[in-house]
């Protein structure tokens, strides 16, 4: 049995601001209120929630993960680009070039994302949410294809994509060279152990693949705090 990916988090400064534009993006709805963020559940099938958790620390770089999220038709990206523009996003230029057809926007904390360009064959079946892009190694793309479970769909070229037998977007890593580390990632996965299974049975299995403990120094809530072989942070919850 493997671990579930249960959600994606995002550190903000304004949770709820975040959670607003991302159910406006996605189509969800604010599934849960506490002190550790705010849930949303996309309407668009992703298979696993979105967190958003406060946080005062300052973005630093470029994320290294980002949502790739597809069109239809030309017109389509366009309604897209000037759903999220209306909702607080906006253009920035990470080093595209002109031809490129993928418009790069930033929501309204900076966190980066892309509408592709309608006929992207990569991501034709996977929805709307077509793909968290994340910059990483081969080996870290081996590593969670191990974890979550997920078959490997691409393996060329030191480039990796993974995807849930049950569909949904793929992850993927787009291999060397990799961005230097700027601080805390603001995005990271929760993962939670397997039905009726047992956290720290399955802290060591993560181990067992290649990942570390982190010792943060803060009081986690139960929750055990990891680095996967990149040194991306995750945390592996209490059972569901």
């Amino acid at each position: 049995m493997t671990a579930h990916l249960h959600a994606l988090c995002f550190d903000a400064h304004d949770p709820l601001r975040l959670a607003h534009f991302w159910s406006g993006m996605l189509g969800g709805e604010p599934a849960d209120e506490s002190c550790d963020g705010i849930v949303i559940l996309p309407g668009d099938d992703t298979g696993f929630r979105i967190r958003f958790t406060p946080s005062q620390e300052q973005k630093s770089g470029q994320n290294p993960m980002h949502f790739d999220l597809t069109s239809t038709s030309l017109a389509d990206q366009q309604q897209v680009v000037a759903r999220a523009l209306g909702l607080g996003a906006r253009h920035i230029d990470i080093g595209q070039r002109p031809e490129d057809g993928h418009v790069v926007l930033a929501d309204p904390e900076g966190n980066e994302f892309c509408v592709i360009e309608p006929g992207n064959k990569f991501l034709a079946d996977c929805g709307f949410v077509g793909a968290l892009a994340c910059d990483g190694s081969q080996d870290v793309g081996y590593f969670w294809s191990r974890a979550l479970g997920w078959p490997l769909v691409w393996d060329q070229d030191q480039e990796t994509a993974i995807r849930s037998p049950h569909g949904g977007p793929k992850i993927t890593w787009g291999g060397p060279p990799l961005m230097p580390k700027t601080g805390k990632d603001r995005l990271r996965f929760d993962l939670a152990p397997p039905a009726h299974g047992d956290q720290q049975a399955e802290v060591d299995r993560l181990v067992s693949l290649g990942a570390t403990r982190i010792d943060t120094g803060q009081d986690d809530a139960g929750r055990v705090v990891m680095a996967d072989p990149d040194g991306n942070e995750f945390r592996v919850l209490t059972p569901r």
